[in-house]
This record gives structure tokens, C-alpha cells and sequence, in this order.
């Protein structure tokens, strides 16, 4: 449902708010790597955090879903899963926050 149908998980759900170690998320979709380990941060929001994606990894669109607000969608560039949102109050270098949806990604740690 999150992938497909552009849903939201409950926040703190994801195991991989917690997930600290070095290395590369994926589309579960199609397995694109989008986003590195060293981008990731603790926004306090209940889903993970990164100010940045890989390079060329994602592609984002316009969501009118909420009458007075419009929000940004993250996608895989591949096979256009849906990630998440990005806002305009994260951390330097950026001051993004790409707000995921845990469940639309792989953990792959570094070897």
C-alpha cells in the first residue's frame, strides 16, 4: 500500500529509525540504491530522515492531497515507489528532510 498507493506508515514503526550502521538503502521495489547510511539523521519524527538521496536516485512530484498545503512526493526514479515527502527544515548541508516511509526501503549494510 505504501509503495503503490502513495500511503503512510504509523510513525515510529519503522526498524529502521533505530538502524545506525554504515551503509546503502534501497528501493524495496526494484532494489535501486537512493540513499546513503552517512545522509541519514534522527528528525525526531517517527520515520527515517536524510537530507540527501544518491545522486539521480529519486524524482519528486507535487501533492495536493491536503486543501491548504502542498507537500513534495520522494520516488524511486526507477519504478516510481513511493518513498515518502521532503521539507524544507533538515539539517546542513541542504536543510531538506526526506521523510520516509520505512517500509518502502532495503537496508544494505557496508561490507
Amino acid at each position: 500500500m505504501v509503495l503503490r498507493e502513495e500511503a503512510t506508515e504509523r510513525p515510529y514503526t519503522s526498524a529502521l529509525n533505530e538502524e545506525t550502521r554504515p551503509g546503502t538503502y534501497h528501493c524495496r521495489g526494484c532494489d535501486l540504491p537512493v540513499y546513503d547510511a552517512a545522509a541519514k539523521y534522527d528528525s525526531e519524527t517517527g520515520w527515517p530522515s536524510f537530507f540527501e538521496s544518491i545522486p539521480d536516485a529519486v524524482r519528486t512530484k507535487e501533492d495536493r492531497n491536503f486543501i491548504f498545503q502542498v507537500r513534495t512526493e520522494v520516488h524511486c526514479r526507477r519504478c516510481g515507489s513511493h518513498f515518502g515527502h521532503v521539507f524544507d527544515d533538515g539539517p546542513a548541508p541542504t536543510g531538506k528532510r526526506h521523510c520516509l516511509n520505512g517500509l518502502s526501503l532495503a537496508f544494505s549494510p557496508a561490507a
